[in-house]
């Protein structure tokens, strides 16, 4: 319903600015940008759906190894105390713990291509469990919004956009952009439990905020310890590093319980390209209306308003250049990229508005594209306030990733 009407926003937005433009303005060309603006987004749809045939055929095969090799099954027993207060309404030890882990593992190490299929695959497992096939459950909406936070403690992805820009020291974003995931994490992950009644201040849930703070404690110290040019060295080797033994030991374990490995791979593999050309139309459907809405002209007039507003607040508004980026950033994970790529190139990749718009990039996820994608995969038609608590998440990242970035780049 949340999508519903966020869909028809976008494109009655677009209508009125495009109209406004035209008969205020003169500016007749706006609509034949609007309506190549659908071909271009409901191809692009496309062509990620078609790109992720392959990466979720490879990871979904994969998995299945996992699953029948026991690893799955292993993994839902270890996280199960904290999952089973995070997730109270699925089964004790349902393989869809398993899937979740594995998951937001795959977020955390900036492995955005393995995740997908991952997160995929728990949707579907908490959607057998789910009364209320085309409404969200509890545990999918937690799911999500934890999806939404994008908590990454190795933005690669950053760090090599920054570095073909021309960036002297491509990692420096790289502890502000942990501060500001973060800090996204923490605000998704309580706002949703208090929404769901979960206890805060159960000694489980109270131990992992805890771990997970000297977590990401442990790893500013190491890093600081680094010099500039190893940081992004070292991500990689331990990302990469680690998703290859996580792939081993899936082919180990089936090789210990003695089933055919290769046939349990092509069993998972047929299940990731029905679920590619599943998500087809709920892909089409949210970049269709992103794409018009930014090609009306209607994200430029915020941005003009927001910079006016800042402004006679007696704000200093040096970030604003980098808001594009984080407007854009919930919407579209390709669209916010061009948006921090076009504040590099235009105030420079070490400039304060391209560090901001840098660590914007890195503090959380793409809520819509993630809502549409993997809701869409399971056929859910009432998201309920997984946007709207997503979008919190969202924006307790961005106001922190900006605040951090005038710490040290300021």
């Amino acid at each position: 319903m949340v999508l519903n009407y966020i869909w028809i926003f976008f494109f009655i937005t677009a209508f009125v600015v495009a109209v406004v433009q035209t008969l205020f303005f003169g500016n007749l060309g706006i609509w034949n940008d609007i309506m190549n603006s659908t071909f271009s987004s409901a191809k692009t749809a496309f062509e990620i759906s078609l790109g992720l045939t392959g990466v979720l055929s490879l990871w979904l095969g994969l998995m299945k190894i996992g699953e029948r090799g026991g690893v799955i099954a292993t993994f839902s027993r270890w996280i199960s105390p904290l999952f089973c207060r995070l997730f109270p309404d699925l089964p004790k030890n349902h393989p869809a713990f398993g899937s979740i882990f594995m998951n937001l593992s795959a977020n955390m190490l900036g492995l955005d291509n393995a995740a997908t299929p991952l997160g995929l695959k728990a949707m579907k497992e908490m959607q057998e469990v789910n009364p209320d096939k085309e409404r969200a459950s509890n545990p999918m909406i937690m799911f999500l919004v934890l999806n939404t936070t994008g908590l990454t403690l190795v933005p690669l992805g950053v760090m090599v956009y920054r570095a073909q820009m021309g960036a002297a020291n491509p990692s420096d974003i790289f502890l502000p952009i942990l501060i500001a995931t973060y800090v996204s994490t923490l605000v998704g992950l309580i706002a949703v439990c208090l929404k769901q009644r979960i206890n805060l201040c159960d000694k489980v849930i109270l131990g992992f905020l805890g771990g997970l703070t000297l977590l990401i404690g442990g790893i500013l110290a190491f890093f600081l310890q680094l010099p500039q040019e190893k940081i992004s060295l070292y991500s990689s080797f331990i990302a990469n590093g680690l998703l290859f033994c996580i792939i081993i030991g899936f082919l180990a374990a089936g090789i210990r319980k003695r089933i055919n490995v290769y046939e349990a791979f092509v069993e998972g593999a047929k299940e990731g390209f029905k679920t590619a050309v599943t998500i087809i139309p709920y892909l089409v459907a949210i970049l269709v209306a992103i794409a018009v809405f930014r090609a009306s002209g209607a994200m430029d007039y915020i941005i003009s308003g927001i910079t006016t507003g800042v402004k006679a607040l007696g704000i200093d508004a040096d970030f604003v250049g980098a808001l594009p980026t984080a407007l854009m950033k919930p919407l579209s994970g390709s669209g916010a990229r061009g948006m921090m790529v076009d504040a590099m190139n235009t105030y420079g990749a070490d400039s304060f508005v391209g560090r901001v718009a840098s660590t914007i990039q890195g503090a959380t996820d793409t809520t819509f594209y993630i809502l549409a994608v993997y809701f869409g995969s399971v056929g859910i038609r009432n998201t309920r306030y997984a946007a709207g608590y997503g979008l919190l998440a969202d924006f307790a990242g961005i106001v922190a990733a900006i605040v951090v970035a005038y710490i040290f780049f300021h």
